[in-house]
């Protein structure tokens, strides 16, 4: 296995509450992976820990070779970390071009003679095509010229994946997408996610395992801060550890 993403042993507590407690995970490059386990199971702080929100109390991340563990998050980024959240994160009073404009400005090293100061970097045309052909491919063409305020939620949602792309990330952390989507809007993202295998490496938390098992190449099943398996969909939809703990009878 050709691994991007490896942790070893990390830890994360407050106070007395251990919210990761000795993580071990290791995600290759170009799977979807999914982690998934009941609520206060610790996954959202461990996306934190993976992208420099947080920094551990213990242990070790390895990016693509490189030791990540006491690395901010804007060199966490630059090396090809990007992250979406729970709650929705866009410029509400920007256009939705204007959101993944800036997002592909964020790459300064790509675009460092668009940003001299004699002339607006709003007016690259470069950025502007891009930004533009990143909101074809989440479906978003029509809308360009919107207000990020004035499209519904589901549309927010793929506006803040094209935003995502837009930096070109080599990881992309995806932190419960399809959190507050009725049954169609689900649908398209779930559509869109899948249309990313083969070229995007992502690590996916989500709660409905109808979408875990028909996305995921592999599933780690976190529990009490701890992983207590990880494998094929097959595999883990069998384990009886994870039965137990999550899955229950009802698969």
């Amino acid at each position: 296995m050709n691994t991007l993403l490896g942790i070893a042993g990390l830890k994360r507590h407050f106070g007395g509450l251990w919210a990761t407690n000795g993580v071990d995970l290791e995600v290759a490059a170009g799977e979807i992976h999914a982690l998934i386990g009941p609520n206060g199971a610790g996954k959202t702080t461990l996306i934190h820990l993976i992208s420099g929100a947080l920094l551990p109390d213990a242990g070790t991340l390895q990016f693509a070779g490189t030791d990540i563990t006491r690395r901010s998050t804007h060199d966490r980024v630059a090396l090809g970390i990007t992250r979406s959240y729970q709650i929705t994160q866009v410029f509400p009073h920007l256009s939705l071009l204007e959101n993944v404009r800036l997002a592909v400005q964020s790459r300064r090293r790509d675009w460092g003679s668009s940003l001299r100061f004699w002339r607006p970097a709003s007016a690259d045309v470069r950025m502007i095509e891009e930004a533009e052909e990143r909101l074809v491919r989440v479906g978003l063409a029509a809308a360009v010229s919107q207000l990020a305020c004035d499209v519904s939620h589901g549309e927010q949602r793929a506006l803040e994946l094209a935003m995502a792309l837009a930096t070109r990330p080599r990881l992309l952390l995806l932190d419960e997408p399809m959190a507050g989507m009725g049954p169609e809007e689900s649908e398209h993202m779930t559509r869109l996610i899948a249309s990313l295998k083969n070229e995007q490496t992502v690590l996916l938390v989500e709660h409905d395992m109808d979408i875990v098992f028909r996305l995921a190449d592999r599933v780690s099943v976190l529990v009490s801060g701890r992983i207590i398996a990880s494998g094929t969909p097959s595999f883990v939809r069998e384990h009886p550890a994870v039965r137990s703990a999550y899955l229950g009878d009802e698969l």
